[in-house]
């Protein structure tokens, strides 16, 4: 659609997440959110509150039919993802679901058969639009380290580490249903980090894999180590632990990016090139968490408006669900 009106868009989960779906929602222009739905009356009766929403559903298909947006943006469980896509396809209404899309690639490549061309589908798979990795990014187009030769992102978090004293950890206390996932750190948390990669380096092979437990209480691992190549024989690695104590409450990502120039750095906030006397780039998190939603909706928004590509269209997150399965696989852990 491009006929100068106003961009309907519904609004599908009232969770957690949702304030930073709405917030993007807010610096969109020209785009209304005209209704919200949860099976939890209250909780979106709260957002109605909050954002100025005019309509409330506990049914999504009854929402797509009495309001009839031209696309809805999907921001509930995992496992609810794949139904939610097709309602809305049945109803021609276009969707940017939560990443995953779904939990194993079998899923997702059924979702994707299934919706066709029928409606436009993105998925919100945002970290690659953090300021940062869209700086690094700038900095790899500007020649700032030249060739690519070796990159390591390291990831930690607190999050799931056993106290002494026996208390619930911070991430089971807001999210206690991780406990049971079989496949965790990778499938929660690194499937971000897998695409970042995929965005700055391209195309990436799965060349070993080793996956820990912490906390023996979890039934997923909290550790993982990663060894993958890129298409130009690059050596990249991914070192991720949400249980290491010390750390901020939010996860902290430092990537090194090796060159045959310099070498580019970012270390949690600080982005920076090891051979420049030049002061570090400081980044405020807070305000970069928020603005990927922000970006990433944005995207979604144009493309629906415009018919141009979304960069994390349904083709291209596949390849980043391929990854991370294929992490899994080679480690020996099954869906």
């Amino acid at each position: 659609m491009n006929d100068g009106t106003n961009l309907r868009v519904a609004f599908a989960g009232a969770g957690l997440m949702s304030q930073f779906h709405l917030n993007g929602w807010s610096e969109v222009d020209g785009a209304d959110i005209v209704a919200i739905c949860d099976p939890t009356a209250e909780k979106a009766e709260q957002r109605s509150r909050e954002y100025g929403i005019p309509a409330v559903y506990e049914d999504f298909a009854q929402m797509l039919e009495q309001t009839k947006p031209d696309a809805v943006d999907i921001a509930t469980p995992v496992d609810t993802h794949a139904d939610l896509v097709r309602i809305a396809a049945d109803h021609g209404v276009h969707a940017c679901s939560q990443k995953p899309v779904a939990p194993t690639v079998a899923e997702a490549e059924s979702l994707i058969a299934d919706v066709g061309e029928r409606v436009r589908f993105m998925v919100h798979e945002n970290f690659r639009w953090r300021p940062h990795y869209l700086q690094m990014r700038e900095w790899l187009d500007d020649d700032r380290i030249g060739r690519i030769t070796h990159a390591r992102m390291t990831v930690r978090s607190p999050g799931l580490a056993p106290s002494d004293d026996g208390s619930t950890p911070p991430d089971l206390v807001r999210q206690p249903y991780l406990a049971t996932f079989k496949r965790l750190i990778t499938f929660e948390l690194l499937i971000h980090q897998l695409d970042v990669l995929r965005s700055l380096l391209g195309e990436l092979e799965v060349v070993s894999v080793e996956m820990d437990r912490v906390n023996k209480d979890l039934v997923g691992e909290d550790i993982a180590i990663i060894v993958m190549r890129g298409e130009t024989g690059i050596t990249v690695v991914v070192d991720g632990s949400m249980s290491a104590p010390g750390y901020p409450a939010r996860p902290s990502d430092r990537l090194e990016l090796i060159g045959t120039k310099d070498t580019m750095v970012f270390d949690r906030d600080k982005l920076f090139l090891v051979g420049s006397d030049a002061a570090p780039i400081q980044h405020d998190l807070m305000a970069n968490y928020q603005a990927c939603f922000t970006n990433a909706v944005k995207d979604f928004a144009n493309g629906v408006r415009t018919g141009e590509p979304f960069w994390t269209d349904r083709l291209d997150n596949l390849k980043t669900l391929q990854l991370m399965e294929r992490c899994y696989e080679i480690a020996g852990v099954g869906a």
